[in-house]
């Protein structure tokens, strides 16, 4: 870890804001200003993203599509396009590493930063901060807000000062970078609500209130003997930990995924295989397409199938071969679904991929195999490369499964039907 000659470190956590309505407004400027809502308008979709204008109505991400309507009747529902969410959110990652290479993303929209040895080149990290935040809007035609911090949890805390505030039905600009410099920690830091803490959900919330813990000071004022008697060992020490500022971990970059998967809630319940495979195809394909844009491979294959009465169940297998290619895991899950009855109605079907490891050695593609999943995998993984270039060059839905052509993009709704 770089540190500089005060053994202090510089910690950015940049976080787009509104990031999915943010990238949908620059094809539609003219919805500036309005309350938008990126999500599905179905029975069963999900809010993904709201502007500023449509939170001052209570909107939020994760609300039901109906809730958010009740809410605010003026909003202007998108549909998601989580492909180009992700193309966006690559040339972002570019940019920040433009500064360190010491770049951990949290997801496709805010990512930790260690620019403790950058500050030479660039500047001090406020100057890096606002340099950022001038690329963003110049570049991406976005913006975003950033924090400052010793160490990574504040720096997240830090950032989520710097936005844009809803309040009083009012939408204010925000400081855009905030910084809390070393010996301020806990100045910042316990004033705020204890459920701005890591960890603190609602289950620990509620026990913390039973104790008279409001604040992130309540809780430091505790012995550690006492969290850890209320929430067990291991919470205890870590919400301890954290009310004291301390939080030793790096920023890690480029964090390796444990899973790459999705899922799609359909507007109408499905009844039969026949009517499920089409859906597999196409969250095949898309976990597919995912894991050859990784350069990794599935080792494992989990089915999600929620049933109408909210009813969960999974089934796994794991190929004598890691898997790259859409055909062969269509191949490996379909057999699942015969242990599944479709006919009480499905509502959820989801693809999940872990035990990731490296491509597919191509030297073994051209072999007899006795598994049919191996010998689809191998059938499949040089076309892919020409798939794979054709979809590069032309963008997603210019090739793709027969049977799914003409349906929606692969992963395109994760939020719920329209």
């Amino acid at each position: 870890m770089a540190t500089n000659t005060h053994d202090e470190r510089f910690i950015l956590h940049v976080d787009m804001d509104a990031f999915y309505v943010s990238v949908e407004l620059l094809d539609r400027p003219d919805l500036v200003g309005k309350p938008v809502v990126v999500g599905a308008t179905g029975n069963r979709g999900v809010v993904a993203a709201a502007s500023y204008e449509a939170r001052k109505y209570g909107v939020r991400s994760a609300m039901s599509a109906f809730r958010a309507h009740r809410l605010c009747p003026d909003a202007i529902f998108l549909p998601p396009r989580h492909w180009l969410y992700s193309e966006v959110s690559e040339k972002l990652y570019d940019l920040m590493s433009s500064y360190t290479p010491l770049v951990e993303p949290l997801s496709v929209d805010e990512a930790f930063m260690d620019v403790t040895g950058s500050v030479r080149l660039f500047g001090d990290p406020e100057s890096i901060a606002h340099n950022i935040r001038q690329r963003v809007s110049d570049d991406l035609g976005l913006t975003c807000s950033v924090g400052i911090a010793p160490v990574k949890f504040l720096a997240k805390l830090a950032s989520e000062a710097a936005k844009p505030q809803v309040a009083a039905g009012k939408v204010s600009s925000g400081h855009g970078v905030f910084r809390v410099r070393r010996g301020e920690e806990l100045q910042f830091l316990h004033p705020l609500p204890v459920q701005s803490l890591w960890g603190v959900g609602p289950a620990t919330l509620t026990r913390l209130e039973r104790l008279g813990i409001r604040t992130v000071g309540d809780l430091a004022e505790l012995e550690e003997s006492a969290l850890v008697s209320a929430l067990g060992a291991a919470h205890g020490a870590h919400l301890h930990a954290l009310a004291h500022a301390r939080d030793d971990r790096d920023v890690v970059p480029d964090r390796v995924a444990k899973s790459i998967g999705h899922e799609e809630t359909f507007e109408h319940d499905l009844f039969s295989v026949d009517e499920l495979r089409p859906h597999v195809v196409r969250l095949a394909d898309a976990v597919a397409r995912r894991l050859r844009r990784a350069e990794t491979s599935a080792g494992t294959l989990t089915l999600k199938v929620k049933f109408s009465s909210f009813n969960i169940v999974t089934r796994s297998v794991s190929p004598s071969q890691a898997l790259t290619t859409g055909p062969a895991i269509v191949a490996a899950v379909m057999p699942l679904i015969s242990d599944i009855d479709p006919a009480q109605g499905v509502r959820l079907v989801g693809i999940h991929a872990a035990r990731l490891g490296t491509k597919v050695d191509e030297g073994r593609l051209f072999q007899e195999f006795d598994d049919p999943v191996e010998a689809v995998e191998a059938q499949w993984s040089v076309a892919n490369d020409a798939i794979d270039t054709i979809l590069d060059r032309y963008g997603k839905g210019a090739i793709g499964p027969a049977s799914t052509l003409h349906s929606r993009r692969p992963g395109e709704s994760p939020f719920g039907p329209e």
